[in-house]
């Protein structure tokens, strides 16, 4: 069930808890004449998605937000370790037209260039190989670190950051993907990516109720 679309009974329960909480199972389920055992799943459901709070020997009490507030509540808890998808990588010496190529058969629209340690060198943007590929140069013999934008221009995130913070970053510097990346002696290895398309599902997954 989303967390937006409560039934007609829950909102009853609601309603109850809102001018009478604190209140216990039995004494809501004596107001609207059922069992305590036909209430449980709902005041269960209520309460696992943050529209009340359950206190032992005390009762419910409402929490007075709404369905937007509970779902930045829980977006703002989010962390990138949990939705980074696996990033898409080239070596420095990889031609732009490889590049190209290994672009549209990922369907990616971000590649994380890598130097023969695997760490991170460089960034490859739809626009930075559209740009090299309306010039007049031989793109099967053009390196792809000869257009990347490299270290230390690229913005960066860390598996334990918030995916909050880089939805925000995302919008600010006007890229498409971040990489995630853990710090090594010899640099940083990417390890994950997250991008818009991770931002529209999160936030889908968020209104249907999925991500708890």
């Amino acid at each position: 069930m989303r967390t937006i679309e409560l039934n007609k009974r829950q909102e009853q329960i609601l309603q109850i808890v809102k001018g009478d909480g604190p209140i216990t199972g039995e004494q809501i389920a004596e107001k609207l004449d059922l069992t305590r055992a036909t209430l449980r799943p709902d005041l269960a459901i209520l309460t696992m998605a943050g529209y009340l709070e359950a206190r032992p020997r005390v009762g419910y009490f409402y929490t007075g937000k709404t369905s937007s507030q509970l779902i930045a509540e829980k977006l703002r808890k989010l962390k990138v370790r949990d939705f980074q998808s696996i990033p898409v990588v080239v070596n420095t010496n990889v031609s732009v037209y490889d590049a190209i190529c290994t672009m549209f058969l990922e369907d990616v629209g971000t590649l994380f260039v890598v130097d023969e340690s695997a760490v991170l060198v460089g960034v490859l943007s739809r626009k930075d190989l559209l740009r090299a590929s309306i010039g007049k140069q031989e793109l099967t013999s053009v390196p792809v670190n000869i257009i990347m934008t490299r270290m230390p221009n690229i913005t960066i995130c860390r598996k334990e950051d918030y995916i909050i913070d880089v939805a925000i970053t995302l919008i600010e510097k006007q890229i498409d993907a971040l990489p995630v990346v853990k710090e090594t002696e010899k640099g940083f290895e990417v390890i994950g990516r997250v991008t818009k398309t991770n931002m529209t599902s999160i936030l889908v997954n968020l209104t249907e109720d999925e991500i708890l």
